[in-house]
């Protein structure tokens, strides 16, 4: 299991930690609403917070510089995985996340997610391409938060759900090629599954082209069945991390396991049965890397 496992898992996945869900058990409710509030209202800037005084433009390059580099890449993930009190909203401070397979979402908003529980658009699609789409579920406090601000509130539309509704609204994002993922907001408070796409997913984004962990990767890994594969290519047009791959003196496919995030997406696209979830740890070489 990964790092947030072992220090807010309670034994298990961080995210199947019942605590982890309750405002009221991790800080004071209104304490946990205010700093949201200030968070959301201010969404947007994330994407061009400072970086210790550094602006995130061209981030990329700074970031390859040898000695200023070391010291922006240092402070990005300490902002990224702050438990500080003292946290910045407006740098949403302590917000990250872990891509999660259709089965572990589903047993989240079954079991685990606190209410209200609502259904809003996506901000990094609206920011990046400018489509407003209905996929992000959160809930708790979040919900109460999110509700009064109009511009992630879908129009004409009852933005609350019961938890059956959330449940089929996450099998049909997931077959449609969305990956899951659960957020910290801050950590150690969970209160969002989102269904991303690379890459206008910010969290994609930030962990693909600079390495910053603002998304990790699953607790699992996919397995190929070769004797089962017959080269139909499907899952290769599925993947968005392009981590499968087709081999035509083969007619087979391979899964490149360094970019293979375990969101099990592939899946849905393989009529043969070839490709199933395994824990990340049972896996030679990539138990640990997440």
């Amino acid at each position: 299991m990964c790092q947030w496992c072992t220090k807010h898992g309670a034994g298990k996945k961080w995210y199947m930690n019942s605590k982890n869900y309750h405002a009221d058990q991790i800080s004071s409710e209104e304490d946990m609403r205010e700093y949201l509030t200030e968070q959301w209202m201010n969404f947007e800037q994330i994407y061009i917070r400072k970086i210790t005084g550094f602006s995130s433009k061209d981030l990329g390059y700074k970031l390859k510089m040898p000695i200023i580099g070391r010291i922006l890449r240092s402070k990005a993930e300490a902002m990224i995985h702050s438990e500080k009190k003292n946290r910045n909203p407006k740098n949403a401070d302590g917000h990250f996340g872990q891509v999660i397979p259709l089965e572990d979402a589903q047993i989240i908003m079954s079991q685990l997610a606190d209410e209200p529980i609502i259904l809003n658009y996506c901000m990094c699609r609206w920011m990046q391409r400018k489509k407003k789409e209905a996929v992000c579920i959160n809930f708790g406090v979040l919900s109460e938060v999110i509700e009064k601000l109009p511009r992630f509130i879908p129009k004409e539309r009852t933005c609350r759900i019961d938890r059956e509704t959330a449940i089929e609204k996450l099998e049909e994002f997931n077959k449609k090629g969305y990956i899951s993922s659960v957020w910290f907001q801050p950590v150690p408070y969970i209160n969002a599954i989102c269904s991303c796409e690379s890459p206008e997913c910010g969290g994609f984004t930030l962990r693909n082209n600079f390495d910053l962990h603002v998304m990790y990767k699953a607790e699992y890994i996919i397995q190929l069945d070769q004797d089962k594969c017959q080269g139909c290519k499907q899952c290769v047009a599925m993947c968005q991390l392009n981590a499968i791959r087709y081999i035509p003196s083969m007619d087979r496919v391979i899964i490149d396991y360094n970019k293979c995030f375990g969101c099990g997406i592939c899946r849905h696209a393989c009529k043969y049965d070839a490709l199933k979830l395994i824990p990340r740890e049972e896996y030679p070489g990539f138990d640990g890397t997440y």
